[in-house]
């Protein structure tokens, strides 16, 4: 039997559905089916064919009857069109005639008027059966009919009966308006237009409730009509597009819809009517704000951009401001307080505009007003605003309109649980000062001053009392910390998490703190983030006096910034709430942000104007870096981004300050209960080896794409300032160009998403690092550094370093060796170390050498390295005085960059006749920048080796060092904030003249200020010249008021302490961060990172120091494990000294005053004590290289005592023994 055998004889089916012939004789002559090759497929084929062919017969009947029907019913209504037609000139007067006698006859101006209504009601009606806006004999009709019907009305002034004319009316008018707007290659005669523009006038005062539902149409014809000056008296359109306006009852809504979407729409009107006061005092302007406020709030930013161009817009925003302002200009009621709705519809408006009015605002200022600007103009890639838009937009910009914001809002406290204002009102005037400062960035500081001057009204309701100034910083706080928002997040960091999610934006209202029940996410977010920024800007100017005596009373003798600073347990519950919401923000990003890319409406139109495929070829490379560009509070550029920062800096700022003058509890800041400390230093090193590993394969996929041309490469490097190729290209060129970096800079962020979802503990410790205790963030650094050694070394042993890399043949230790003179030891070392950059990271060998050039024995076992680094460092930071300091000292003897260095060295270069621009010109300011990376790398060399130096920097400096790595921080200067207070630090006069003007009750202007500042630059040893600078544009002609002074000081600060010496800074930052990552530096404070350069300044533990001691000679501890009896009485005699004389003798054999940061068992190389001889005269001497103490053996205690404290404070060393 077959295996295959199943018990059944029947053939299997064969079934082939290839539709190949499978028979191996089919092909044969003698085949029967060579001749037919028939298979299924073609026999299905066929099937459909013929049943196809059968379906189209079925069909021609039916199809050849409905053209014959179309036909004739076309044929029959063009005869019938043609008879009404006859008829019609035949009862206008004519008879039948030749149509070139027509045109004649019907295009002479008709002179009387119908004989009675009913004759008129007759023609109307006829004419509405044949007539086409496309035919221009009837389009001839229509003007005989509308001249005629315009004369009749007129002799009888009644009008007609609207119940029978309505509806043939209501057709003619949507005639006319056809015929208008219809495209043809002659256009309409001026006559034929102007009464047509009139007949709509007419008919709209007797029918406007009707003609109301096409408002759209009318008002696009109308603007349409008056932008290409169709119509010979302007004024004639603008009377009837006021005609349809007029009150009509429940379609007034409507007409003013059309009006602000169509007409208001259109760009140029004041070319075409000159002045539109007309238009301004002829409508409602609370129906027009209702109306637009509708049309705004109806429609999402993607739909209005897409309904409407930019320009279109701007237009809108200017003509809606300047109705407003002439509207209630007739009033008595009017003030420069913008009223709710308004504040709503301009500040939705900028939101969408924001960025084409920061740019083409500035083009504006650039370009001068003169026949000689053509040119300019034509070169320009970016237009600038035309002048009537340009002038009520700056407009906005206004100091009484700003300050005047909160003016009419009461604060009315009724119980202990008193609202301030209503949460709408608040969150319109939010919105509004949001947008002003979105729309202007450059005159920011201006509008916050503006508010923050401004203030609300305090009183009771159910007393007479005067109301009192309630400052507008303590008014948006009341309404902030009211909110669900604050007071859940303050609660709980994990409510963040449905408070920003975009795809949860309900909250639950069930016990309401606000007097509205509806009150929406959005609107708290914008109260919260315009209290924000106020408080940024107060926190600049405000004292740390003012600051502290914050409290609830008022006194009238106070300064306002004194009366604006919350009481200090209002500023403990605001940085709860900060906490909490930055702390969920970073580590619950990922949650946040958890959503598909698909749900958020963001378009490369938000960022430039341009067609659909050029936005959509790169939507696709978008992907996370787009959740973070999502608008949070409906304000466009109010980002994730943005609110990081922003919650961060305030966050940062009130830290600082209670770092300066402690005021909140001790662990107040910590959140350490959020974290499993005991895993947490090593879960934050795993994140940073991920964190390294993807930051790798980024720069490696970056190499690929440079090596193959890629345009990826520069990715970094996208921030630099791209107005130089601007200019280069068409526009479409420069089009591309601009998607082409967007796009590099969306990637960009993307990356840095990633990297942000893959270490929430880095982020934390580099933004808010002080949840973290300072001792824990020691180790953390620590770590890092041993991590990156082993990284780039393989081993943290430098011999077997130095052993591999001779071993290796790509190896080359020569560079990492040098040979330095001690009278230039920093101009040896900066020449033979600068072009490692990087690789200094790596062990150096240093032989010193004298005059003679005679090399010192010895070998560096890391104790010559630290007596190269400590010399460089003591001759590079001691020589503060004379034209070559680098680094200038304060009254406290703190370091800070000098800030007239470049400017010094550009004089002696004048001096020296060097042209100015040349390329040795640069070449001396650059070499001058890079001693300043070279220092830089020094000291970002000692904290790599944790080396300590006895060096003190003033604290703004190193405030700098701590901002330039967290994620909402630049990566140079740039992310510090300038402050009052910092300015102590830097001159003390200057920041005392600061308060008193700041504080001053006069009149200010008795100062002669201006805004401008004389920079004091050393041009020899016994010379000196003074330049003037402004702080702002045209400073010089600014004079300084009690109303600007804030933004003065604010300037001054920002000059003083940031844009003078920001070359200087940015150098040494520069050189620091290459040793020293950003992010690392970032996880500490300014007086920890003095202490990490320096050491701690608490009491010396002398059972540490003793605990980490190696002896060796004489007094090397035994097989029985004691001490020498010297070294007993050493330490005996060391504990009996009083703390400062402890840090003496530690200065004297460490060179630096301080203790480790995690005590002695760190201090590299150990400290170390051996015997130098028995003569009991002798001193004891030190090799500070290795921390190496030479302690002769004394017999008596006193002795000891004598003779240690003599060479501790005759400060002696190698040779005082």
């Amino acid at each position: 039997m077959f295996p295959s055998f199943t018990g059944s004889t029947r053939p299997k089916r064969q079934v082939n559905l290839s539709g190949r012939n499978n028979n191996p004789f089919a092909a044969l002559p003698g085949s029967r089916t060579s001749s037919s090759p028939q298979t299924a497929q073609s026999a299905l084929a066929q099937a459909q064919h013929e049943r196809m062919l059968r379906q189209q017969e079925r069909e021609r009947p039916p199809a050849a009857t409905k053209i014959q029907k179309i036909w004739r019913g076309y044929t029959g209504r063009k005869q019938a069109k043609g008879n009404w037609r006859h008829e019609w000139d035949y009862k206008e007067g004519w008879g039948p005639r030749e149509s070139s006698e027509t045109r004649e006859s019907l295009s002479q101006p008709a002179t009387v008027a119908y004989a009675s209504k009913e004759e008129c009601l007759g023609s109307l009606r006829l004419l509405l059966q044949f007539a086409s806006p496309r035919n221009e004999l009837d389009i001839q009709r229509l003007d005989r009919f509308t001249t005629r019907y315009l004369q009749s009305i007129h002799l009888q002034r009644s009008g007609y009966p609207a119940d029978v004319w309505t509806y043939p009316l209501l057709r003619l008018a949507k005639l006319s308006l056809a015929t208008m707007s219809a495209k043809r290659t002659t256009p309409l005669s001026t006559r034929t237009m102007d009464n047509l523009v009139a007949f709509l006038d007419a008919v709209t005062t007797a029918i406007p409730r009707q003609l109301a539902s096409y408002s759209h149409e009318y008002f696009r014809t109308l603007a349409e009509a008056a932008i290409n000056h169709y119509c010979s008296n302007p004024r004639s359109i603008e009377s009837a597009a006021l005609a349809l306006l007029q009150p009509v009852g429940d379609r007034t809504g409507k007409a003013y819809e059309g009006f602000t979407s169509e007409f208001l729409a259109t760009p140029g009107l004041p070319a075409v009517f000159g002045s539109l006061d007309g238009f301004a005092r002829g409508i409602q302007y609370r129906k027009l704000a209702a109306a637009l406020n509708q049309v705004l709030s109806s429609s999402s930013h993607d739909d209005i951009l897409q309904l409407k161009s930019r320009d279109s817009l701007l237009w809108l925003l200017a003509y809606f401001i300047h109705f407003r302002r002439v509207a209630y200009s007739d009033k008595q009621i009017f003030t420069d307080s913008p009223d709710v709705q308004y504040v709503k519809i301009v500040s939705r408006l900028i939101s969408f505009l924001a960025d084409d009015i920061g740019t083409r605002i500035e083009v504006s200022n650039r370009i001068p007003l003169s026949d000689t600007s053509i040119s300019t103009l034509a070169a320009s890639p970016v237009e600038p605003l035309p002048a009537f838009v340009r002038s009520e937009i700056l407009s906005l910009i206004n100091q009484e309109n700003v300050r005047s914001l909160l003016a009419n809002f009461d604060v009315v406290h009724d119980s202990s649980e008193g609202v301030a204002g209503t949460p709408s009102e608040a969150s319109a005037l939010a919105s509004y000062a949001l947008t002003l400062l979105r729309g202007f960035p450059r005159r920011g500081d201006e509008i916050r001053m503006w508010l923050f001057r401004g203030s609300t009204s305090r009183g009771s309701s159910q007393t007479s009392h005067p109301a009192k100034s309630l400052p507008a910083i303590k008014y948006f706080y009341q309404v902030a910390s009211k909110s669900k928002i604050y007071q859940q997040i303050s609660k709980d960091p994990r409510q963040t998490i449905p408070m920003l999610r975009p795809d949860k934006p309900q909250i639950r209202e069930t016990d309401l703190s606000f007097s509205t029940a509806n009150e929406s996410r959005d609107q708290q977010w914008r109260v919260i983030f315009l209290f924000l920024e106020l408080y940024t800007f107060v926190l600049k100017i405000m004292d740390d006096e003012e600051f502290l005596a914050g409290t609830s009373a008022y006194s009238d003798q106070w300064s306002w910034t004194r009366k604006s600073a919350l009481p200090l347990d209002q500023v403990k519950d605001l940085t709860l709430f900060l906490k909490n919401l930055s702390f969920s923000m970073y580590w619950n990003a990922s949650e946040i942000a958890g959503i598909e890319a698909a749900e958020v409406k963001t378009s490369l139109a938000e960022y430039f104007g341009g067609n659909k495929a050029a936005q959509n070829e790169y939507r696709q490379d978008e992907g996370p870096a787009r959740l973070e560009e999502m608008s949070i509070a409906g304000v466009s550029g109010m980002t994730l981004v943005y609110m990081k920062g922003l919650v961060t800096g305030v966050l940062r700022m009130v830290y600082e300050r209670d770092s300066r003058r402690k005021f909140l509890p001790r662990d107040h800041w910590l959140m350490t209960k959020y974290f499993e400390m005991d895993r947490f230093i090593s879960a934050v090193v795993e994140e940073e080896e991920h964190r390294h590993q993807i930051q790798e394969s980024y720069e490696s996929n970056e190499a690929d794409g440079k090596s193959q041309g890629g345009g990826d490469a520069d990715m970094d490097n996208d921030d630099d300032d791209d107005d130089g190729f601007a200019l280069i290209g068409n526009s479409h060129a420069q089009q591309v160009r601009r998607a082409e970096r967007l796009r590099r800079q969306q990637r960009k962020t993307s990356r840095r998403k990633q990297l942000e979802s893959v270490a929430p503990r880095l982020e934390i410790l580099q933004n808010m690092p002080f949840f973290i205790p300072f001792a824990t963030r020691v180790q953390i650094f620590r770590q890092f550094v041993a991590l990156d050694q082993h990284r780039r070394r393989g081993t943290s042993d430098p011999d077997m370093w130095r052993f591999a890399q001779m071993n290796s043949g790509a190896g080359d230790i020569s560079k990492h060796r040098a040979k330095v003179r001690r009278e230039y030891i920093f101009e040896d070392a900066y020449a033979q170390f600068y072009d490692l950059g990087e690789g200094l990271k790596e062990p150096i060998q240093i032989r010193f050498v004298d005059k003679f050039d005679t090399i010192e024995e010895g070998i560096d076992g890391g104790g010559v390295t630290k007596e190269f680094l400590t010399s460089v460092t003591n001759e590079a930071f001691g020589a503060v005085n004379g034209m070559q300091a680098l680094f200038i000292e304060n009254d406290q003897h703190l370091l800070y960059p000098n800030p007239s260095a470049v400017d010094e060295r550009k004089a002696t270069l004048q001096q020296a006749m060097y042209k100015e621009g040349s390329l040795d010109w640069n070449e001396n300011i650059r070499d001058l920048l890079r001693r300043y990376e070279f220092l830089g790398r020094i000291i970002g060399k000692c904290l790599y080796e944790g080396i300590l130096v006895d060096i003190h920097f003033a604290p703004f400096f190193l405030l700098k060092w701590a901002l330039t790595g967290g994620s909402g921080s630049a990566t140079k200067e740039s992310g510090y904030r300038a402050n009052l207070n910092d300015l102590r630090d830097l001159d003390e006069g200057l920041y005392q003249g600061l308060l008193q003007l700041k504080n001053y009750s006069g009149d200010v202007e008795d100062f002669s200020l201006n805004f401008a500042v004389t920079d004091t630059i050393r041009t020899s040893p016994t010379e000196i010249k003074q330049t003037t600078r402004e702080l702002r544009p045209s400073g010089a002609s600014i004079s300084v008021t009690n109303e600007n002074r804030l933004v003065y000081i604010s300037y001054m600060a920002r000059h003083r302490l940031q844009i003078q010496p920001h070359l200087q800074t940015s150098a040494f930052l520069r050189g620091l961060g290459t040793i020293i990552s950003p992010s690392w530096l970032s996880m500490f404070n300014q007086s920890e990172l003095q202490t990490l350069v320096g050491g701690a300044s608490s009491e010396i533990s002398v059972s540490d120091l003793r605990a980490n001691t190696q002896y060796g000679g004489l007094y090397a501890i035994g097989d029985d494990g004691a001490e020498h009896p010297c070294v007993q009485m050493f330490w005996k005699v060391l504990q009996s000294l009083e703390d400062s004389d402890r840090k003496k003798v530690l200065k004297f054999v460490t060179s630096t005053p301080r203790a480790p940061l995690l005590g002695f068992g760190n201090l590299n190389p150990k400290f170390s004590i051996r015997d130098s001889g028995n003569d009991q005269t002798r001193l004891p001497s030190t090799s500070t290289c290795v921390n190496l103490l030479k302690l002769p053996v004394y017999r008596e205690e006193k002795v000891l005592r004598e003779r240690l404290l003599y060479s501790v404070n005759a400060g002696a060393g190698f040779n005082l023994s």
